[in-house]
């Protein structure tokens, strides 16, 4: 079902307009603070109980208790879910790992994190990067190594934010409470929630076409199952997915032969890539024979979208971004 422009331009109009709702209010809260100036160790708005004065206690993914400043002022982040996350915030990490595919920040990133130094990689941080950084936070992602996170403790208190089978949102709310900004977490998950209500309608009968995500690397795809980032959002928005791709996989991605490439088909098909080689790899794979037997191509409805919030794993900015490629894309 086309959308008439007129509907489409509202649309974008009220979205722009509840996203400049949500950071303002998480602004607003950030400066009133959650207790800061009454001195106590703890709030009410705040993560846990209190602690020692100016820390809470708050349960890491690993379930770990760990004592956490009450407004961390030099926080390192470890994934890039964590940097989405304190960014979204309100808080500016003073170092950061580099995303998957990157030097830097994610791509989607790169200029709200300017200027933040990398201090380690998708593999693991680099001690010596993240001592210079002078962190008085932590935040460690998903790190499974328990040597590596002790060491990180050594040098400041560390919070794994996330397991392997927490959706963002559970991650998200996890980072909200290290940060002792719980409130202004919750905000942004109900704006989050308010743009998939909005787009599911503005999408109309397209909501019940199937929607296929693929990640281009090199010279093969993978496919996005459940389990993962981007599938979380869709969920969400309740489009359908193909066979395979409703199904839960088992790691990040789930590489399939161009021989098999048809399971991937449906009514729509996004393929991210992290950089201009992938990109141009890709540009000649859809060329193909193998790519243009799809209905998706023959209908041109293929898009080449950003792998670093696509096919990573991101936070709420990423979330959001999403949605925003798919209104682009399925409503006009």
């Amino acid at each position: 079902m086309e959308t008439p422009m007129t509907r489409t331009s509202s649309l974008r109009s009220r979205a722009a307009a509840s996203a400049v709702v949500v950071v303002a209010a998480a602004l607003a809260l950030t400066a009133c603070g959650t207790g800061q100036e009454s001195g106590k160790g703890g709030s009410a708005e705040g993560p846990g109980k209190g602690g020692a004065a100016g820390t809470v206690s708050v349960t890491d993914a690993a379930g770990t208790e760990v004592e956490v400043p009450e407004k961390a002022e030099r926080v390192v982040v470890l994934s890039e879910l964590d940097l989405d996350a304190a960014l979204t915030l309100g808080v500016e990490p003073v170092g950061l790992s580099a995303g998957r595919g990157q030097q830097g920040a994610p791509a989607y990133l790169a200029d709200e994190a300017e200027g933040i130094e990398v201090v380690g990689a998708v593999t693991g941080p680099v001690m010596d990067k993240v001592i210079g950084a002078k962190p008085d936070l932590i935040l460690a992602g998903q790190l499974k190594d328990e040597q590596v996170v002790a060491q990180l403790r050594k040098i400041a208190p560390t919070v794994v934010t996330f397991r392997h089978k927490d959706s963002w949102k559970e991650s998200f709310a996890g980072v909200g409470e290290a940060l002792n900004k719980k409130a202004e977490a919750d905000k942004v998950l109900a704006g989050y929630d308010e743009r998939v209500e909005e787009l599911r309608a503005a999408l109309g009968d397209r909501a019940d076409d199937t929607v296929s995500v693929v990640r281009w690397a090199g010279n093969s795809a993978a496919v996005m199952q459940q389990g993962v980032f981007v599938s979380d959002v869709l969920k969400d928005l309740g489009v359908k997915r193909p066979a395979e791709q409703a199904e839960q996989g088992e790691g990040h991605s789930t590489p399939i032969s161009m021989e098999a490439l048809d399971r991937i088909d449906g009514d729509w098909l996004f393929v991210g890539s992290l950089d201009e080689a992938n990109t141009k790899s890709l540009d000649a794979a859809l060329e193909k024979k193998e790519f243009a037997a799809l209905d998706a191509v023959e209908k041109g409805r293929v898009t080449k979208v950003d792998g670093s919030k696509w096919t990573s794993l991101g936070g709420p900015a990423a979330a959001l971004s999403v949605l925003d490629d798919i209104e682009k894309v399925m409503v006009g």
